[in-house]
């Protein structure tokens, strides 16, 4: 009796058919960029004009996949809306690089905002062809989050994270103390996802096993999202998570109240949370414009600064990357040389301050005012078409869509983009712009 062994698969046959599951589900390198965002990179130099990680990557990647796809008639065209929204963000952008205090080093600013606002939304545009690979990316923003979240819960509870009132205990995931905000962002992102995906199975056509995982999964997170210690994510994660439960079901948004109310004792009463900092941290946020502390009146300072290099470049702006240039001759002389970071790895860092830490200001002293105008279109467009898009039950990949777009437009006010996280934003937009899309009236979803 012969036996007949069948040869491996070269590398030729993997790429193909690699490029035909990608070409049927191209929703899969998305949902690859965001999961990518948890691969390591390593302490960098936050100075430097370029970084580029595994997610940018994927992101690229993708983007190829949709100029292919639009080239050969496989992908949906953009509508006229659209086309206007996104291509407002790339003349704003060339605007400001053309008549840059420094062109060349404008030039990278340009490719990013191209890249983060433009070129990867439209990529993901592109991609999610039906409700399942809308389920598929949001699923992702979950996985991403429950892998952040373990990693930040557990530098927590050994004390092995980022420092934080002189303790190391700031759960920061697999970040670092140089990415600080980077954790909080994640995890909020799968928070609401998984709000958004649970709320999608309520009623009698929904998976009961899903809706389950994914109440599990979003109060879970909840644990790492506190220890972050983070206020900006602790709000922006507030204040899209009331947005979707009211989108979703005015009654179901008080009984989460309650039960949130109740999670809040168990966390500060039951597992003591209150004497790690995270009361104190909580009680600041109240205090923010009487008694400000060392970085928020930093921030304050910082924003002086972008007003004041707009009123000297008040059309165009200052030019893509020009802050950091024009800062010191501007800045208020209180302002702060930098922020301190610290870890077991790094040890003790400052961190220069090289943005308003806000986004609308970053745009309005680089772009001017016809960067603001840009996007304001753009987030106003979105926002609006998400709204438009049914809640309730059945409508989970909308309601997820409306509620990370609603983080990232209240976190810009005290943030900017910056940092591994940024691609994220690409694929938040993405998908606000294809829930935008589905839910303009006489528009039919593929």
């Amino acid at each position: 009796m012969a036996l007949t062994l069948s040869a491996a698969p070269g590398p030729a046959r993997l790429l193909r058919r690699a490029g035909a599951v990608l070409a049927a589900r191209p929703s899969l390198l998305a949902a690859a960029t965001v999961l990518l965002v948890c691969v390591p990179t390593g302490e960098k130099d936050v100075t430097a004009a370029v970084h580029i990680t595994a997610a940018d990557l994927a992101s690229l990647a993708l983007v190829a996949v949709t100029a292919v796809h639009l080239l050969r008639g496989r992908a949906p065209v953009l509508g006229p809306a659209a086309c206007a929204l996104f291509g407002g963000i790339v003349f704003a952008a060339a605007v400001a690089t053309v008549g840059s205090i420094d062109p060349a080093t404008s030039l990278t600013g340009f490719v990013r905002l191209t890249q983060v606002f433009v070129l990867v939304p439209v990529g993901v545009l592109c991609a999610l062809r039906d409700r399942t690979d809308q389920r598929l990316v949001l699923g992702s923003f979950v996985a991403a989050a429950l892998i952040q979240g373990a990693v930040g819960a557990h530098q927590y509870l050994t004390g092995t994270g980022a420092s934080y009132t002189g303790r190391p205990i700031r759960a920061v995931g697999t970040f670092g103390a140089l990415d600080i905000m980077a954790m909080s962002t994640v995890v909020g992102f799968g928070l609401l996802a998984a709000l958004a995906l649970a709320l999608g199975e309520r009623g009698p056509g929904g998976d009961r096993r899903l809706r389950r995982a994914m109440y599990a999964a979003a109060a879970f997170l909840v644990f790492p999202l506190a220890v972050s210690f983070s206020r900006g994510s602790w709000i922006a994660t507030g204040a899209a998570a009331v947005v979707l439960l009211l989108r979703a079901d005015a009654r179901l948004a008080a009984r989460s109240a309650v039960l949130g109310l109740a999670a809040v004792v168990v966390l500060v009463g039951g597992l003591g949370l209150g004497a790690s900092g995270v009361t104190d941290r909580l009680s600041s946020i109240g205090s923010v414009s009487a008694a400000p502390d060392q970085s928020v009146s930093d921030r304050y300072d910082l924003w002086t600064t972008a007003t004041r290099i707009w009123q000297d470049h008040p059309v165009g702006g200052a030019g893509p990357k020009a802050f950091q240039q024009l800062r010191d001759s501007h800045a208020p002389l209180r302002l702060s040389s930098g922020s301190d970071a610290a870890d077991a790895t790094i040890g003790f860092q400052r961190e220069p301050l090289l943005s308003p830490h806000n986004m609308y200001f970053l745009v309005l002293s680089e772009q001017g005012l016809i960067g603001i105008v840009a996007y304001t279109a753009l987030f106003l467009g979105l926002l609006i078409g998400c709204l438009r898009h049914p809640g309730g039950p059945g409508g989970g990949p909308g309601l997820g869509a409306l509620a990370l777009l609603v983080w990232v437009l209240v976190d810009y006010l005290y943030s900017d983009i910056g940092g591994t996280t940024t691609v994220l934003t690409s694929v938040v937009l993405g998908l606000a712009a294809r829930t935008a899309r589905a839910g303009t009236p006489g528009a039919v979803a593929r």
